[in-house]
């Protein structure tokens, strides 16, 4: 088989989403003999017939429906080189792009890139954030989608080298007035007989939550399910249940939202999170500066706490 023409692809995935040649020849400022043409030949060189006509327009066979998912992967990918490589025309001289799970970001990582991009050494440097889960995080690093991956360190890295990055610790948050907010903390099974408002099963949260509850032998009763922790709090407030939410994220709005914070006393509340990656010898040099920021990060806040923990334990 040849290989497939980018110009031709674009105009195969806009006659797809018009369903009308047309329409795509107004689009791309072509005449439609043209793209017409372009497609006979597309059809020629895959060996299958790729559109038909019906009384809704032009649809994709089967076979189309399968090339207009890899074309518009590939032209995805098209347009990422072309942006990346733009870049160096503006003077940056380094990109680095990241996959991060949803905890890391709402809590510390655009923080720790955005001291990383004020060094005046990194100034031609730039960071991409790409939010995923967990999964995706290592499934995105293994396969060369981005370099460096952030994410729960109990993930599967099998084929990948880690380092360690930031911990946070799950707490319940709940409203002032619920039976649970009397307390300084508390343990989960001392949660499961109250109302709670959840995350979706894909997320890392959840499934560590499902763990612990087969562990205690009771179910979770979720009352919500929301997307992101801030709707979490937001139904917290309005008192619709209580849920679990990393303390560090939810301590900058407890205040202004009128929410109380317990952390749990449970083992597996405090998590950790790692950085990985393939090979530190394949990685850029962009992507060996901020790697190594990102460690040090943490070494620098793990110095903190010591020295802090230190000074309250003096007489």
């Amino acid at each position: 088989m040849r290989d497939l023409d980018l110009t031709t692809l674009r105009l195969f995935v806009t006659v797809c989403d018009s369903r009308n040649i047309a329409r795509a020849a107004e689009i791309h400022n072509i005449v439609a003999s043209a793209i017409s043409k372009r497609l006979l030949l597309l059809e020629e060189t895959v060996g299958n017939k790729l559109l038909e006509r019906h009384r809704r327009g032009i649809l994709p066979t089967g076979a189309g429906e399968i090339l207009l998912e890899h074309a518009r992967a590939m032209l995805v990918g098209a347009d990422r080189v072309a942006r990346d490589m733009a870049t160096y025309r503006t003077g940056i001289k380094g990109q680095v792009r990241v996959l991060a799970s949803v905890s890391s970001i709402a809590e510390f990582l655009p923080d720790d890139i955005a001291r990383f991009l004020q060094m005046p050494e990194h100034r031609g440097i730039r960071i991409d954030i790409q939010e995923a889960i967990g999964r995706d995080v290592v499934r995105g690093v293994r396969e060369g989608v981005s370099p460096i991956g952030v994410c729960w360190d109990a993930a599967d890295f099998e084929g990948l080298q880690t380092r360690a990055y930031r911990r946070d610790h799950l707490a319940i948050i709940a409203h002032p007035s619920h039976p649970i907010a009397a307390l300084e903390c508390c343990a989960f099974e001392q949660t499961m007989e109250f109302d709670h408002v959840g995350l979706p099963a894909s997320r890392a949260v959840h499934t560590v939550l499902a763990r612990a509850a087969a562990i205690i032998g009771k179910p979770i009763n979720y009352r919500a399910v929301v997307s992101t922790f801030d709707a979490s709090m937001r139904c917290v407030r309005a008192n619709l249940g209580i849920a679990v939410v990393p303390r560090e994220v939810a301590e900058p709005v407890a205040g202004s939202l009128g929410i109380k914070i317990l952390p749990l006393s449970d083992p597996w509340a405090r998590r950790g999170f790692a950085l990985c990656f393939q090979d530190d010898r394949n990685l850029s040099p962009a992507a060996m500066l901020l790697l190594a920021h990102l460690e040090t990060g943490e070494q620098q806040v793990r110095q903190i706490r010591f020295e802090r923990s230190h000074k309250e334990s003096k007489p």
